[in-house]
């Protein structure tokens, strides 16, 4: 008997990709959404178990409603000559209006009730030219959701906080100049004071621009 069609949709729907470099833990989302009226048991099954961590790998999803799966591949050595052979299987059922046990429903589902899709693995590492590949360099990538008018407004607005950084340094420094004046004059207690206060004060507003900075470049990032 010819096995049910699959009734959640899946993103993306045949192949996880995996981007390097494999020195570190990285992961492919597995969206897995439920179109249907009924709710539906799923499982996320894998011909490499060892080398895969799925959470979750099990569950239910609600009528209307999507679960994002984490699918961790773990550190290996990687040959770019060696083609992956892993596989992912999402198996599903419909759950039945008054189920208790998940794992009961398994047990007693029958082949012609249960659905399965299943995804390619694969496996490529960024290009040296890539600049996602440089951390530096992606800092200035721009957001393609961004139009040319709000991409120019947080230009000129970085430029012009950049300005006014260096004036803050300039009056810093000539602050410091000033001390050393002082120091080497008798000073009074009132004036000493009023010193310690200006470097506090320029020290603080330094600190809040380069957070105002930091917020703009933000929203320059990927």
């Amino acid at each position: 008997m010819a096995r049910l069609e699959q009734v959640l949709v899946l993103e993306p729907q045949n192949e996880l990709r995996f981007r390097g470099p494999f020195t570190d833990v990285v992961t492919s989302t597995l969206k897995l959404t439920n179109p249907s009226d009924r709710n539906v048991c799923f499982k996320v099954k894998t011909t490499a178990p060892r080398r895969y961590c799925v959470r979750p790998n099990s569950g239910v999803i609600s009528s209307g409603s999507s679960v994002n799966v984490s699918v961790m591949l773990q550190p290996f050595e990687y040959d770019p000559n060696d083609k992956s052979r892993h596989k992912f299987m999402v198996q599903s059922i419909l759950a039945p209006d008054n189920m208790e046990d998940m794992e009961a429903v398994w047990r007693e589902a029958r082949p012609e009730e249960l659905m399965d899709s299943k995804l390619r693995c694969a496996f490529e590492m960024p290009l040296e030219s890539d600049p996602i590949s440089d951390p530096a360099s992606q800092r200035w990538v721009f957001s393609s959701s961004m139009d040319d008018e709000e991409r120019k407004k947080i230009l000129e607005e970085f430029k012009r906080l950049q300005a006014e950084v260096q004036r803050l340094e300039n009056d810093n420094r000539q602050i410091r100049e000033n001390n050393g004046l002082r120091r080497r004059q008798p000073a009074s207690s009132s004036q000493a004071v009023a010193s310690l206060q200006g470097d506090s004060m320029t020290g603080r507003i330094l600190c809040i621009v380069f957070f105002i900075i930091g917020v703009f470049v933000g929203k320059m990032v990927l």
